[in-house]
C-alpha cells in the first residue's frame, strides 16, 4: 500500500463499540456509511435510532446522559467545511470541539457541579447557546438559544459549557419557583462558583431583574456573597500576618461631617480598606451612576486628607488572596513615608 491508495470506509462494527456512539449523517459518510445503510439500520428493531435530525445513536436502548448531551451539542455545533477528510485512524478522543455550540442552562449547571439542580437524564430538555444568526430549530431534547456574542466556553467533562453567571440567567429565565431561584443563586456564590456582581451582570443583561421572585433572590445573594467576602477578608489578616486593623467602623470629622463607612481601618497607619461589591441594577441608571460616583467621592475626601484607601472585590480576595495581602502591606507599610493624615474620629459601624 502507498501513499496513493485510497482509504478503506472503517466498518459498521468499529462505530458501535466505542466509547461515545453518536455520530451526525455527515460523520457517518465520512466513516463510508451511506444514507441508504443508515436509515436501514434505523427501521423498527433496528440497531440505531435517530436521536435528532442528523444525529444518530449507534445502539438500540435508550442514550446516556453524556450520549444525550453529545447528540444536542452535534445537532446544533456548526459542522466542518465539507470535502476535509476524516484524519486515518483518528479516535473519538482526537475530534474537534463543537464550534458554535454550548450548554447552557440547568445542564451546563448539572456539569458545573451544582447539587440544586436536577440529574441530566430527568431533564425533559437541554439549553444549548449558539450565535443568533445561525439557522436552527429547538427540536426533540434539544432547545436551542440565540445570542449576539457567544461568552467564552469552559470544559467539563470534555464537553463546552457555558460559563456559571450565563448559565444561571438562561436557566433562571425559565424558573418561576422563588425557592429554586434562591438556591441556584446562593450555591453558585457559597459553592464559590462565581462573584454575586457577575451573576446579577448576567441577569440584568437578560432583563429579569424586574420579576419580583428575582429580584428577592439578588438581595439574599448580594448578602451571602458579602458574608462570604467578610469572612475571607478576616482569614486574608489572619493569615498572611496582617496588623489587626478595627473592623466595620465609620469615620467622621471631629464636629464635622460623616467620611463614610469601611471594613477595616488601621489608624495607626491611615490605611482604609473596603470591598468593592457594587452590582449596578438593571433599569436604575441614575442609582447606578450615583452608587458609582459615591465610591468615587468617598475616595477622594479620604485621600485628600491623607487616608490611603484600598478597594478589594470579592473576585480578587477569592482568585488571588496573596497579592491581595500584599497590596495592604505595602500600603502599611509606605505609611512611614507620608505625612501625617488628618485626625479622624473613628465610630463603630
Amino acid at each position: 500500500m502507498n501513499h496513493n491508495t485510497p482509504l478503506s470506509p472503517r466498518p459498521l462494527h468499529h462505530l458501535s463499540d466505542g466509547r461515545r456512539r453518536v455520530m451526525t449523517a455527515a460523520q457517518l459518510r465520512m466513516h463510508g456509511v451511506s444514507a441508504a445503510e443508515t436509515n436501514g439500520q434505523c427501521k423498527p428493531g433496528g440497531s440505531w435510532q435517530e436521536l435528532l435530525p442528523g444525529v444518530y445513536l449507534l445502539h438500540p436502548g435508550p442514550p446516556t446522559s453524556e450520549e444525550r448531551l453529545h447528540a444536542v451539542l452535534m445537532y446544533t455545533a456548526r459542522e466542518p467545511s465539507p470535502g476535509v477528510p476524516a484524519q486515518p485512524g483518528a479516535d473519538d478522543e482526537q475530534r474537534p470541539p463543537y464550534p458554535d455550540a454550548m450548554i447552557t442552562g440547568l445542564a451546563a449547571l448539572n456539569l458545573h457541579g451544582f447539587s440544586a439542580v436536577p440529574p441530566l437524564l430527568s431533564l425533559d430538555r437541554v439549553d444549548v447557546l449558539v450565535p443568533r444568526m445561525r439557522r436552527l430549530r429547538s427540536t426533540g431534547c434539544a432547545r436551542v438559544l440565540r445570542t449576539p456574542a457567544l461568552p467564552t466556553p469552559q470544559y467539563r467533562t470534555g464537553l463546552p459549557v457555558a460559563p456559571v453567571p450565563r448559565a444561571l440567567a438562561d436557566a433562571v429565565a425559565d424558573l418561576a419557583d422563588a425557592g429554586a431561584v434562591r438556591r441556584l443563586l446562593t450555591e453558585a456564590v457559597r459553592g464559590g462558583h462565581c462573584e454575586p456582581a457577575a451573576v446579577v451582570r448576567e441577569l440584568n443583561e437578560a432583563r429579569l431583574l424586574s420579576r419580583p421572585h428575582v429580584v428577592d433572590a439578588v438581595d439574599s445573594l448580594l448578602a451571602e456573597g458579602r458574608a462570604i467576602a467578610e469572612d475571607r477578608l478576616y482569614r486574608m489578616v489572619r493569615e498572611y500576618g496582617l496588623p489587626d486593623p478595627v473592623w466595620n467602623v465609620d469615620l467622621r470629622l471631629p464636629g464635622g461631617p460623616h467620611l463614610g463607612g469601611l471594613d477595616a481601618y488601621w489608624p495607626e497607619h491611615a490605611v482604609a480598606l473596603e470591598l468593592d461589591t457594587r452590582a449596578p441594577r438593571q433599569g436604575d441608571r441614575q442609582e447606578n451612576d450615583a452608587l458609582w460616583s459615591e465610591y468615587a467621592r468617598k475616595r477622594e475626601h479620604l485621600e485628600r486628607l491623607g487616608i490611603t484607601v484600598v478597594y478589594i472585590t470579592p473576585k480578587k480576595l477569592r482568585e488571588a488572596m496573596e497579592q491581595q495581602a500584599t497590596v495592604v502591606r505595602t500600603a502599611l507599610m509606605a505609611s512611614a513615608d507620608r505625612d501625617p493624615a488628618a485626625y479622624v474620629v473613628v465610630l463603630p459601624r
